[in-house]
């Protein structure tokens, strides 16, 4: 930068020596990046100190909330502790009463011990009674018992006899009967045995059929010279004719629903009658019997 004389100046100034020029330094430029630095860093200080201030705030904040919930759990513990100490007491002068009460109660049990010896020895004394007595009657029911044994071994016996006298032999339609009755206390024998159904009949001549069991019988004739009979069966929806058949000969015929043949056996034949039995299986179904005919009048 370079002075001049100012423009006023008067006329007898001398002119000047000569023109002097003076020169002023510029600012340098790390200054103001120093400048620059030394504002950032001071920016952030403050930055720094405000987020350090907001950090302890909250912390702060976050240890009232805990000394307030330390305290409220204080207050509940000193409260709880009341509450046990008054219980405590309580239960203290509960206790003076059970001890009374304890010494009462085996006082009690030492009187119901006594008593329930003496049930115990009275009750032994009638256990000992009633066994006596059973005894005696277990001794009459087993001689009686002894007594039965032998009865039913004697009719076991009589039966076995029986049973030996019954024979078997063959039916009018070729198939082997059982054991066949002869009279009528074989009859009998055959109804005890239990194999098959026995139905027992005497049968007059006549115009009408009779029932016997689940069917129907007419008696057409009697030859007593050669002790044989002649017979209608009615049964199922069919009729037959059994005809000369003789005296302990099974007359066999078949029903419906019925495998095993039914049979009747005749052990007794005099003037227009007749007498024997009919033999049907355990398993057979009732045969309806056939409608007889009317007679006329």
């Amino acid at each position: 930068m370079s002075i001049t004389p100012a423009p006023n100046a008067p006329a007898s100034t001398p002119p000047a020596r000569s023109q002097q020029v003076v020169e002023v330094a510029s600012t340098p430029p790390w200054i103001y990046i120093a400048f620059l630095i030394l504002l950032a860093g001071c920016g952030w200080l403050a930055y720094a100190g405000y987020n350090a201030r907001t950090k302890f705030d909250a912390d702060l904040a976050k240890s009232q909330d805990r000394a307030d919930q330390m305290s409220a759990r204080l207050d509940q513990a000193n409260a709880r502790i009341a509450e046990l100490r008054g219980q405590l007491e309580v239960t203290s002068n509960k206790l003076g009463l059970t001890q009374a009460e304890t010494a009462r109660a085996h006082s009690l049990a030492t009187q119901l011990q006594e008593e329930q010896k003496k049930q115990d020895a009275d009750l032994s004394g009638q256990i000992g009674q009633v066994k006596k007595e059973s005894d005696t009657k277990i001794g009459a029911v087993s001689s009686d018992l002894d007594a039965t044994k032998g009865d039913l071994a004697g009719a076991k016996k009589d039966l076995a006899d029986t049973q030996a006298k019954l024979t078997t032999t063959v039916g009018d339609l070729g198939v082997q009967s059982g054991l066949i009755a002869k009279n009528a206390e074989e009859v009998d024998q055959l109804k005890r045995l239990g194999d098959r159904n026995i139905f027992d009949f005497t049968i007059q001549k006549t115009k009408n059929p009779q029932r016997v069991g689940p069917i129907q019988l007419k008696l057409e004739k009697v030859d007593t010279k050669h002790y044989s009979y002649t017979m209608t069966v009615y049964a199922d929806d069919k009729t037959l004719l059994k005809k000369d058949k003789t005296a302990d000969e099974p007359v066999q015929f078949y029903v419906a629903r019925s495998r095993v043949p039914y049979e009747i056996v005749v052990f007794e034949v005099s003037k227009d009658k007749v007498a024997g039995y009919l033999s049907t299986p355990k398993d057979s179904v009732a045969a309806a019997p056939a409608a007889a005919p009317k007679s006329e009048p």
